[in-house]
């Protein structure tokens, strides 16, 4: 059993009343999932507040009760610890619990509105190549891996405690370097408080989640908190070329390291070559052929580069490796089916969705035309829907609005609001198909040869979140299905 004074170790307590020797066996801040002797968390949730469940977790068996606030009513019993903010205990505790992995490991943190999946992806895959006898760990939206073992996940960010165990597992298994996406919400919310970070990357950022954080100056704030928390063994590598490169990196008493490809910086890249195959780069003086395609790609390549480097990695065998990494899963994802080319991505905000569509204008030759199939988020900040829909409308000749995930709003609202955003000279290019399958059945029958049809906003998804409940869905499978219909 776990010591209870070994747990709280770090965290900051505001009364405690009970007897402390009380040892646990589990730490939990769900109250259907305690056990005899645990230790329960009171969490306040957007939606649930955990202290009103204080007396169920009593009663299936917890022994120590963490809280914002004290009890009405107390048992002889359970030991109660007030402490100010229940989150960042959670993550303290949970740390300890599991033995601080997060010192044992080599952990890198990506944060960032765009490029977090794909650069901590690519990441994992080099020092796969690096070193193929090495396991390597990745926390990411799409997966989390340990070395070659894979476990699902939902959130960009897990739980503390899901984030430590997995860490642990990790420690267990000689897992040497983790690369984790790290987002606002799990910033925000303190999952990553208590963690101990070799390095952080900040990859970009634009408005985003303004349904949580409210206003841009709150999220941009919440991600230059990751790197105030870096020690000063730690690195913390920016890009520049966004105008808040420079801001991520005031105050922290990390070593302060930048890349653009604009600007002078440490890590520097020019593209040379743009084709819808790959592009020729050239990264501190040496080039480089990719598979990958965009503007945007050639960031996240520089910032897997640079990384790699400040982990005491050759360059040259950096440079070979980079060149044999593929995009990851629903990440600008090509492929050519009857002579029409398809591209997937995850893009869900304006910037990341003006990204692809630069990419793929640059590349085009506009002897042919570029169909979308998008939609936006339902329950989501609403003031992007009309950005969203400009965009499209402005890049693509043919824009099919359709539904995206939209949980519990009517997707056809969400499909209005996109449409605002759309000029009267772009009226005419736009369609509307609510179902998301028969929206991709209409441009794979309207495509021609040599057509491009680019299908965003679930990317690696393989479901639909409608009226609240989920359905197995896949935009792949939907393509596949649909094109070889064709006659």
């Amino acid at each position: 059993m776990k010591n209870l004074t070994e747990i709280l170790f770090g965290v900051s307590i505001v009364s405690i009343k009970g007897n402390t020797k009380t040892d646990v066996t589990a730490l939990t801040f769900d109250s259907t999932k305690v056990s005899e002797n645990s230790l329960f968390v009171a969490i306040k949730g957007v939606q649930i507040d955990g202290h009103n469940y204080i007396e169920n977790a009593i009663d299936a068996g917890a022994k120590v009760i963490v809280s914002e606030i004290e009890p009405n009513s107390q048992r002889n019993e359970v030991v109660y610890i007030q402490v100010e903010n229940s989150r960042k205990a959670l993550s303290i505790m949970a740390s300890n619990f599991y033995g601080n992995p997060s010192k044992k490991i080599k952990l890198i943190g990506i944060t960032g509105t765009n490029g977090k999946t794909t650069t901590a992806t690519l990441l994992f895959n080099l020092f796969k190549k690096l070193d193929p006898q090495s396991k390597v760990g990745l926390i990411s939206t799409i997966q989390i891996l340990i070395g070659s073992k894979k476990i699902d996940t939902e959130h960009t960010t897990p739980d503390a405690i899901t984030i430590n165990k997995v860490l642990a597992d990790m420690v267990n298994e000689d897992v040497e370097y983790c690369f984790m996406e790290v987002s606002s919400h799990g910033i925000e919310q303190d999952r990553v408080s208590g963690l101990y970070f070799t390095g952080g990357v900040f990859t970009n950022i634009t408005k985003e989640h303004l349904d949580y954080h409210k206003t841009f100056k709150n999220y941009r704030d919440v991600k230059k908190k990751f790197f105030d928390m870096l020690s000063k063994e730690a690195f913390a590598l920016s890009n520049i070329d966004d105008k808040n490169g420079y801001y991520m990196l005031q105050n922290s008493i990390a070593s302060k390291k930048t890349y653009a490809l604009r600007n002078d910086a440490d890590f520097k890249l020019k593209i040379i070559e743009k084709e819808f195959e790959g592009m020729l780069l050239n990264i501190d003086g040496n080039e480089i052929w990719t598979s990958l395609i965009g503007t945007f790609n050639a960031y996240n390549l520089l910032a897997v580069f640079g990384v790699a480097n400040l982990l005491g990695k050759d360059s040259h065998e950096i440079m070979k490796s980079l060149s044999a990494l593929e995009a990851p899963k629903g990440r600008l994802e090509r492929f050519s089916l009857k002579e029409i080319t398809f591209i997937v991505d995850f893009a869900h905000n304006p910037l990341g969705l003006k990204n692809i569509l630069e990419s793929v204008t640059e590349i085009r030759s506009r002897n042919e035309k570029l169909y979308i199939v998008i939609g936006c988020g339902g329950d989501r900040d609403k003031s992007k829907r009309p950005e969203m829909g400009r965009i499209a409308a402005e890049y693509c000749d043919v824009v099919i609005f359709t539904s995206d995930n939209p949980r519990n709003e009517n997707p056809m609202q969400i499909i209005d609001e996109m449409i605002k955003g759309v000029s009267e000279i772009n009226y005419k290019k736009i369609q509307t198909i609510v179902d998301r399958s028969e929206a991709i059945k209409k441009a794979c029958h309207s495509a021609k040869k040599k057509d491009i049809v680019l299908v965003v906003g679930k990317g690696h998804e393989n479901y639909q979140i409608i009226n609240g409940k989920k359905k197995l869905y896949n935009d792949f499978d939907e393509i596949k299905k649909h094109i070889t219909n064709i006659k």
